[in-house]
């Protein structure tokens, strides 16, 4: 690794955390020249990193306006939640039908790690490790459908709600929510091979993370319905 790779790494690494903890707030922007003075480092060691996190979804450009956090909007919201519902009921009730006894042990062995991993830090922020084990398990619980472009695209809407996900958490203050029951409930359905209750299980999972940031929108932006960011930025 390059010196200058390392820098990448570092500035990608701490403001990503940032960007997933709300630090950052949805729309903001993010003035390259305050990060150079901020790390120490040079303009494109800056770039490079609002690059990557841009490829990841976690901010956007545009060659006028450079960079600025992912504005949280109600219409890309409800659609990914609503896309996200209709293939991953669709890829799990396949995995449920097709799905072998390999596959229905590697949801369960996910699934206990799952259960087994700190959520949230004693700051009350969510843990790269649990997230990354809710990954795991959302990706075992579709990987039995035998599809590879099913689950390419199962996995790629996740990615894009990774940033939703941290924030329902983060700004939607979601304490009454019992993840822990939703994620076993799922998983012992799917081992049950209850195809049309494991789906319905799966739906409100989604749904849920969606309901935390309408409410935190409707509280943050009550001059209109959810497109927190937009008017920040003046888009």
């Amino acid at each position: 690794m390059t010196a200058g790779t390392s820098l990448v790494e570092g500035v990608y690494a701490t403001v990503r955390v940032e960007l997933l903890t709300g630090q950052l707030e949805p729309g903001s922007k993010l003035r390259l020249s305050d990060f150079c003075t901020r790390f120490g480092v040079s303009l494109s060691v800056i770039r490079e990193a609002m690059t990557r996190l841009a490829e990841q979804g976690l901010v956007q450009s545009s060659p006028q306006r450079g960079f600025w956090v992912t504005p949280l909007t109600a219409d890309d919201l409800l659609d990914l939640t609503r896309t996200r519902v209709l293939i991953e009921t669709l890829a799990l009730r396949e995995s449920i039908s097709h799905g072998d006894l390999r596959w229905e042990s590697a949801v369960v062995a996910r699934h206990h790690t799952l259960q087994r991993t700190p959520m949230t830090t004693a700051a009350g922020h969510v843990t790269q490790s649990w997230a990354d084990a809710h990954r795991e398990f959302h990706h075992a619980l579709l990987a039995g459908c035998r599809s590879t472009r099913l689950i390419a695209i199962s996995t790629g809407l996740r990615d894009c709600s990774e940033l939703y996900l941290h924030w329902s958490r983060e700004l939607g203050h979601d304490t009454d929510r019992d993840v822990v029951s939703e994620h076993r409930e799922i998983a012992e359905l799917t081992a049950a091979r209850d195809a049309d209750a494991a789906c319905a299980a799966l739906e409100r999972h989604i749904e849920r993370t969606t309901a935390a940031l309408l409410a935190y929108a409707a509280v943050a932006s009550p001059t209109g319905p959810l497109d927190i960011g937009e008017r920040r930025r003046g888009a």
